[in-house]
C-alpha cells in the first residue's frame, strides 16, 4: 500500500474508533431498532427507520418512535397479526414524501414476506449461492419480492433500485445494521447470512464529500458507481470490514472535521 493511502487508512482507522461508540446511537436512526431485543422487532423497527431515514436526524428518530407506537411497539406481532380498523392510525403518518398510503403498502408487504417467504433476512436472498458475494443482485431481489405486493406506483420510490444507478443508501445501512458484528455495541450483526465483508457503503453527501476531500472516490455522482468504487477502496483497508469506515467517513462529515483530513489527500 503506498504511503499515502496508508496515512489515510491510519487517519480513518483512528477516526472510526473514536465515532463507533455508544454515543453513536443516540443521535442515529438506529436508537429506534435498539429499543427492542426480538430479532423480528428488531429488523423490522430497523427497515422502517431505515426507510424514512433522510432528512433531518431529530425528525427522523421522532418519527420513527412515532411509527413505532402506532404498532403498539410490537412491530412484529403488528405486521402478522393486524386488523383494518388498527390500519387506519397509519393513514396519517408522514414522514417527508413517505406518506400513509406508503406506510400501508409497507405493512402489507412485510406482512407477506414473515408468512409467506421467512421474514427480512431471506427476502434478501438469505444463504443462497448464486449472489457470489454482490451484494447490488441482493438489493434487487428484495426489491423484487418487497413490489410483488400491490401497492401505488408513487410507493416504489421508496426501495432503492440500483439498476437505476441508485446509491440505495439507506438500503446498505440497514443492511450495515443488521450484519455488521460489532464489539462496539451500535451494528447488531443478527443476520448470519450475509457476509461484513460483501456489504457496501452508505454513500449520502456526508461520506462522499469526506470521501473526496480524501482523494478515495473520483466519481462525482452519489451514485451505484460512486458506491463500488469507494467501497473497493475501503475492502483494501479491511477485506473483513470494510464498512466500519462509515463510522469514521459519516462522523468526520457531520463533524465538519474536513481540514484535518484534507491534509491526507491523494
Amino acid at each position: 500500500m503506498k504511503k499515502e493511502l496508508l496515512a489515510i487508512k491510519d487517519f480513518l482507522d483512528e477516526s472510526y474508533l473514536k465515532y463507533n461508540t455508544n454515543l453513536f446511537i443516540e443521535s442515529d436512526p438506529i436508537s429506534i431498532p435498539r429499543k427492542f431485543s426480538k430479532k423480528e422487532d428488531i429488523e423490522i423497527a430497523g427497515f422502517l427507520s431505515a426507510t424514512i431515514a433522510w432528512g433531518n436526524r431529530k425528525s427522523i428518530i421522532s418519527n420513527g418512535e412515532k411509527l413505532m407506537k402506532l404498532m403498539d411497539n410490537a412491530p412484529h406481532d403488528f405486521i402478522i397479526n393486524h386488523n383494518k380498523n388498527e390500519l387506519k392510525p397509519l393513514e396519517k403518518f408522514v414522514h417527508r414524501t413517505f406518506n400513509g398510503k406508503d406506510c400501508l403498502f409497507f405493512i402489507k408487504s412485510l406482512q407477506n414476506i414473515y408468512k409467506n417467504f421467512g421474514g427480512l433476512e431471506n427476502s434478501f436472498g438469505g444463504v443462497e449461492k448464486k449472489f457470489n458475494g454482490c451484494l447490488k443482485n441482493r438489493l434487487i431481489y428484495f426489491r423484487t419480492l418487497f413490489l410483488e405486493t400491490q401497492h401505488l406506483a408513487r410507493s416504489e420510490k421508496h426501495i432503492s433500485n440500483p439498476i437505476q444507478k441508485s446509491s440505495a443508501k439507506r438500503l446498505c445501512m440497514y443492511l450495515r445494521w443488521m450484519v455488521r458484528q460489532d464489539k462496539k455495541g451500535v451494528d447488531f450483526g443478527i443476520w448470519k447470512s450475509i457476509s461484513s465483508q460483501d456489504l457496501c457503503l452508505p454513500l449520502d453527501v456526508h461520506t462522499g464529500n469526506v470521501s473526496r476531500i480524501l482523494g478515495l472516490l473520483k466519481r462525482k455522482q452519489n451514485d451505484w458507481q460512486a458506491v463500488e468504487e469507494i467501497t473497493d477502496i475501503l475492502k483494501s483497508f479491511d477485506a473483513k470490514d470494510p464498512i466500519k469506515y462509515d463510522f469514521a467517513l459519516f462522523g468526520l462529515g457531520i463533524d465538519g472535521a474536513l481540514k484535518e483530513s484534507s491534509k491526507l489527500k491523494l
